[in-house]
This record gives structure tokens, sequence and C-alpha cells, in this order.
């Protein structure tokens, strides 16, 4: 039996061009989502857990199914336990055979090759900007001059807590302030890219 899965990324998107080709393959029986790669997708669950041998998992492409080569291994482990095989439309992929066991798990590598290289890019971009003195995240809540007058009323004696209050802010920005201050790195700052941009 011929069993098909759609996906799309968010509930703007639609799966028509997903379901009009399964349709056209001959697919009976279609579960769809709209979720993220990343988050829970209970209806790719469902339909794993439905598949017997002789059955047939059709997708319109791996990457509606599987979000890095580690999740489509597993994937693929799980088709093939109950027997089943799993083939794209638009891929030279089936594997049903043992060349297309090959080929998508091919696939599968390229594409976490590709995520790499373009997270490995949009971070180069990141810190070359914060380099360059461009400022991520919200802007700043409070003047240079109300920052001088919150740090003079820290001096004074004041804590922190009740200069926090204030000033409408949080604890963390004036223990910023007075860390920049002193001279001392701000360490919480873009935790991610701390390491390629020594902090």
């Amino acid at each position: 039996m011929l069993i098909g899965y759609a996906r799309v990324s968010t509930r703007d998107q639609e799966t028509h061009l997903q379901l009009d080709a399964l349709k056209k393959a001959g697919v009976e029986v279609v579960y769809q989502e709209k979720a993220s790669a990343v988050s829970v997708r209970p209806e790719l669950q469902r339909v794993l857990s439905t598949l017997k041998a002789g059955d047939v998992l059709v997708v319109y492409k791996m990457d509606r199914v599987a979000r890095s080569l580690k999740d489509l291994l597993s994937i693929l482990e799980s088709v093939s336990a109950s027997g089943a095989a799993i083939r794209s439309l638009t891929e030279p992929l089936d594997t049903s055979v043992p060349v297309g066991i090959f080929m998508v798990q091919v696939l599968g590598a390229v594409a976490q090759l590709e995520r790499s290289i373009i997270r490995e890019r949009t971070v180069a971009g990141q810190v070359s900007a914060i380099k360059r003195g461009v400022q991520f995240g919200r802007p700043k809540l409070l003047s240079p001059e109300r920052e001088a007058e919150l740090l003079a009323l820290v001096d004074s004696g004041v804590n922190q807590s009740a200069a926090a209050r204030e000033f409408g802010v949080s604890l963390i920005v004036v223990r910023r302030l007075v860390d920049e201050r002193n001279g001392r790195k701000n360490t919480g700052r873009y935790p991610v890219l701390r390491k390629y941009l020594d902090l």
C-alpha cells in the first residue's frame, strides 16, 4: 500500500503541491501536518507506527520527512524494521533497492554539509558585523546620560537592585553597565558567538 506524508514548516504555508503530487503517484492515504522540522511531528510518528510489511511511505522530498542525517537514518531504520520502504517523488530515491538506500544516505550527508556551511557563513557574518560595531538585540533602554546617572547612584552606595528599580531596568542591565565601566568584558552578551568573539 502506498502511504503518503506531507509537511510544511508553518501554518501560513499549504501542502497543496505535495498533495497533488502524492495523489498523482497513486497514494491512497496521506498524513499531513504543519510543523517545523525541529518541532514535534505527531503525524509523522503516527504514519511510521502504522507501516506494515510491503507498504511504501511516499514523500514529495526527503527534507519533508527528515531534519538531519541522524534523523533520516533513524526514520529509515524505523521504516525498514516494519518491512516497508520509503520513496521520494522528486529525487531518485527508493529504499526497496540497495542503491536507493545508499542514495538516501548520500543525500542526507550532502544536506547536512550544506546546513553546516550555511551556519558557518551566518556566524561569520554576525561576528564581522559585531566587530564593526553593529548592535544586535533590543535597543538600549537608557540614554548615555541616564546610564551615567544610574552609575553615579550605584557609586553613591545604593545597591544595584534598588538602582535597577529606580531606573526601571533589570538588575542585569545595571551589572552590565558597571562591568563595562570597570573594563570587564560582558560575557553574557552573544553567548552563542562568544567563542568567535573572544568574549
